[in-house]
């Protein structure tokens, strides 16, 4: 089961950065949100997001870190 549940963090990671393509960072939620949904973000990946805490993210690493934090 371990390995199902790796595979799914990854498959996260990757939409999430497909989400995310094209943002200037630093970037605060909002934008992260905003941007996310213009490049059709999954319902997962917006609600991940929307869980984030109110502050900036200065990379993608950030904010897949913060996501994590949340799950």
């Amino acid at each position: 089961m371990a390995k199902d549940e790796s595979s799914g963090s990854n498959n996260m990671f990757i939409e999430m950065q497909k989400a995310l393509k094209g943002i200037d960072y630093p970037a605060d939620k909002q934008t992260l949100l905003e941007t996310a949904r213009s490049n059709g973000a999954s319902e997962e990946v917006t609600n991940a997001l929307d869980a984030l805490p109110e502050q900036e993210y200065d990379s993608p690493a950030a904010v897949s870190k913060a996501v994590g934090q949340e799950e």
